[in-house]
């Protein structure tokens, strides 16, 4: 994968740079910056060459529509609060006032322009389409940096297609990913525990069948761990349920036992009589919910076994949390297992907190980031990657 220092000197060229800005928005308010906080070190390093930084990012699924709500201009606004500098917002994404903004960029100026994501060819699945789209993009810059690791796994035209216009190369975010994921799946060093959660089994379905030959322990928590506990004969009364993958699921222990893989699973639960942050909850045993309730989180002494399995690991990959760590009351199970990769991580191990809800969790809940060896900003492409596929936004750095 061609990398910043492939590109030579970028004084006073202008460099495409597409960023994964798709930030949580309260209204116009910015509610978690991670992702631009991300994106900086690329873009300090662009402007000290004296590059004319040209960003490309999407916010939202306005589904190729210009949705006002969706515009980029608060994330011109924080970029620009970052950076210490004006950033410029165009009014489009390739159209005349890009073009004439781009036009006008001095050496260290940053220009974002609109979201990608209000023209319909940036995902449309027609190739051709795509392509000439990107090119009316590429025309714009004179090389490409692919900073964006969130959209890495989808062939998309600011991201997939614009690499082949230009010369291109991946920026420090996407390297630094793949370099820390990379410790995951490639020799990594052991014990290595993969603790997964979020709410179905069926999202993450690759990811369990690969790492079942390469992980020594997976710790099961979420929404997902109620169609385990179903496929070991538990009930689990009103609990988020897959039915249909209660087979599969059964076919992954039985995997697992073959392979001597460790499948760590609750042994109580939280459950509650509604889904609500008020409702009311007992401690019960996992195998035991009463069938008119509802888990929402693991229980005390699932969190002490979680915590002490993650922190007996050198290599710990966590994608998912533990129960709805939005409300406060079924919250105590996240933490527990933030809490273990940092203790992990204090003693020595790599921890990668595997983006999307599990990275809003640790900022949720209040975790410094520098307990973590690796934040990662994309939950689908990091998700993808442990399933060992190719992404197309990677490929064609090649």
């Amino acid at each position: 994968m061609k990398t910043l220092k492939d590109l030579g000197n970028l004084s006073g060229k202008r460099v495409l740079v597409r960023a994964d800005f798709n930030v949580p928005l309260d209204g116009t308010t910015i509610t978690d910056d991670g992702r631009i906080k991300a994106a900086l070190p690329t873009l300090k390093a662009l402007r000290e060459q004296g590059a004319k930084v040209i960003l490309m990012a999407h916010l939202g699924r306005p589904k190729g529509k210009v949705v006002p709500e969706l515009s980029l201009a608060p994330v011109a606004a924080r970029l620009g609060e970052l950076l210490g500098t004006t950033v410029t917002l165009a009014k489009d994404t390739y159209g005349e006032d890009a073009q004439a903004k781009a036009a006008a960029l001095n050496d260290g100026d940053v220009l974002l322009l609109e979201n990608v994501r209000f023209n319909p060819e940036e995902t449309s699945k027609d190739d051709a389409e795509r392509a000439a789209y990107a090119q009316k993009i590429a025309a714009l810059g004179d090389v490409f940096v692919s900073d964006g690791f969130g959209v890495v796994h989808r062939a998309q035209g600011s991201d997939y297609d614009v690499a082949k216009d230009l010369p291109a190369a991946a920026g420090y975010l996407v390297e630094k990913e793949v370099t820390a994921l990379s410790k995951a799946t490639t020799n990594p060093e052991r014990p290595l525990t993969v603790v997964l959660g979020g709410s179905k089994v069926s999202d993450k379905l690759g990811v369990i069948k690969n790492l079942l030959a390469k992980a020594d322990r997976l710790v099961i928590g979420g929404g997902m761990v109620f169609t385990f506990l179903k496929a070991m004969g538990y009930e689990v009364g009103k609990s988020l349920l897959e039915e249909d993958q209660i087979d599969t699921v059964k076919g992954y222990i039985e995997t697992a036992k073959k392979n001597n893989v460790e499948i760590v699973l609750p042994t109580d639960i939280v459950a509650a009589d509604t889904f609500a942050a008020d409702s009311p909850y007992e401690v019960v045993a996992a195998d035991a919910i009463p069938a008119d309730k509802m888990g929402l989180d693991i229980g005390p002494d699932s969190q002490k076994l979680f915590h002490d399995k993650i922190v007996d690991s050198k290599t710990v990959v966590w994608n998912g949390p533990m129960g709805v760590f939005e409300f406060p009351n079924f919250a105590a199970g996240t933490k527990a297992v933030a809490q273990g990769l940092v203790d992990a991580t204090a003693k020595g191990a790599f921890t990668i907190v595997g983006g999307g809800d599990s990275a809003s969790a640790v900022r949720h809940l209040g975790f410094d980031e520098k307990g973590f060896s690796h934040i990662s900003t994309g939950g689908g492409a990091s998700l993808e990657l442990l399933e060992g596929k190719t992404l197309p936004g990677l490929a064609v750095l090649d």
